[in-house]
């Protein structure tokens, strides 16, 4: 999942009045390629009726190189539809290997895909749907330290992230090389799409996303992908609006959603609009930052200190011994029907860490120890913080969590 986030209060959003539909608001981003040739234009025929697109702005297309990170929910219908639209060299990065809990939402990979490299899987299918299109990967995270390289090699940067750190390491980077950087971000059955871009065409102010979120959430305060859950065809929603956006950036067709945050939620298949405005009091933008925040999953091992975790080999002795202790899973109901540790007792983590989190922390065993597990470590790192600061020092975290059970102690059981 790619967790959404309302803008932080204080921001500066605000309603955004109408206009008109359509009218063009900058020049087109980049210039002319060469000209096509008979097939390519048979191929995109239906673009070059467009206005605003046409053969100029199909040939720019063609000239485009533009980057996507992540080739997950919002980066997978992105991929697809940028290579469909004719756009000549898509970067792809990301670090992750396609997992099956994937395919419920990212198009690109299959079933045969498990366990591959994310960026291999996605150059296979953008090469399917047009073997003329020129595939770069990068199969690694984008941090502070490889994020302006990698950017700048780049006409515009569309960010499918599903992690904070990624989002600001991106708004930064673009903000320095002076890339337009079209964000979508979802969460359950909402998703929200904008565009930043530090400096660009006369007549707009700049803006990025820190504009929007100057910082990034507080550890727990956004649900992790598994607590949260997103709809499959919500990907597909915000990552056509994201390559419509693209499409209007490279040709000069149309109005974009530079200066505007447009928030979609599914379950009343609704749009409303935000205007968003520079704030005059940030700080320009000198370097790559990496905020210290949460991803949606697996937390840092720097997070899991050596007297308040155990490995999952640790726990298998300890069941085994004359004193086994309380197994706590914090997942909920439908990740325990899928796998779980032997033993363990469910508590979601929502009610450990919800108003009545204080009753449900204080029924826990008092003369034994509490190991609490989740699917790879976010909510039960959260809910052992919370049991240690109710004066609990009985509690520890299960590093690793029930993938980390499957990994090293019985790999017969399922992943997800």
């Amino acid at each position: 999942m790619d967790a959404a986030r309302r803008p932080s209060r204080g921001t500066h959003v605000t309603s955004a009045p109408g206009t008109t539909v359509g009218a063009p608001d900058r020049a087109p981003l980049v210039p002319e390629g060469p000209p096509l040739a008979p097939a390519r234009l048979a191929r995109h025929a239906r673009h070059l009726n467009l206005p605003g697109i046409g053969v100029s702005g199909q040939r720019r297309l063609a000239a485009a190189r533009v980057l996507v990170v992540g080739a997950g929910g919002l980066g997978s219908p992105a991929l697809l539809y940028l290579a469909a639209a004719g756009v000549g060299t898509l970067g792809i990065v990301d670090d992750d290997v396609v997992d099956e809990s994937n395919l419920q939402r990212q198009v690109l990979h299959r079933t045969a895909d498990v366990g591959r490299r994310k960026v291999d899987s996605a150059r296979e299918a953008v090469l399917a749907a047009d073997p003329e299109v020129t595939v770069e990967v990068h199969p690694v995270r984008l941090t502070a330290a490889n994020a302006l390289d990698i950017v700048s090699r780049y006409d515009l940067v569309l960010d499918g992230s599903d992690n904070f750190a990624t989002r600001y390491v991106v708004s930064d980077a673009t903000s320095i090389a002076g890339v337009p950087h079209v964000w979508g971000a979802l969460e359950r059955f909402r998703g929200q799409v904008s565009v930043f871009w530090s400096s660009p065409p006369q007549g707009h102010a700049p803006v990025t996303y820190r504009d929007v979120f100057p910082e990034a959430p507080a550890p727990g305060t956004v649900p992790t992908c598994a607590e949260g859950g997103v709809l499959g065809a919500l990907c597909a929603t915000i990552g056509s609006v994201m390559v419509t956006e693209a499409v209007k950036l490279v040709t000069g067709a149309g109005r974009s959603l530079l200066g505007r945050l447009a928030i979609y939620d599914a379950a009343d298949v609704t749009w409303r609009e935000l205007r968003v405005v520079a704030d005059p009091t940030r700080p320009p933008v000198t370097h790559v930052a990496e905020p210290e925040v949460e991803a949606c999953a697996v937390p840092s091992p720097a997070r899991v200190s050596a007297d308040a975790a155990i490995s999952v080999l640790q726990l298998r002795d300890l069941l085994d011994s004359a004193a086994p202790p309380y197994v706590l899973d914090v997942r909920e109901e439908f990740e325990r029907d899928i796998v779980t540790i032997p033993g363990s007792v469910l508590v979601p983590a929502g009610q450990l860490l919800g108003p009545r989190g204080a009753d449900a922390l204080a029924d826990l065993p008092t003369d034994r120890l509490v190991a609490v597990y989740c699917k790879a470590g976010s909510r039960s790192q959260r809910v052992v913080d919370a049991a240690h600061a109710a004066g609990r020092d009985n509690v520890v975290q299960v590093a690793g969590g029930v993938l980390a059970w499957v990994d090293d102690v019985d790999p017969t059981l399922s992943r997800y």
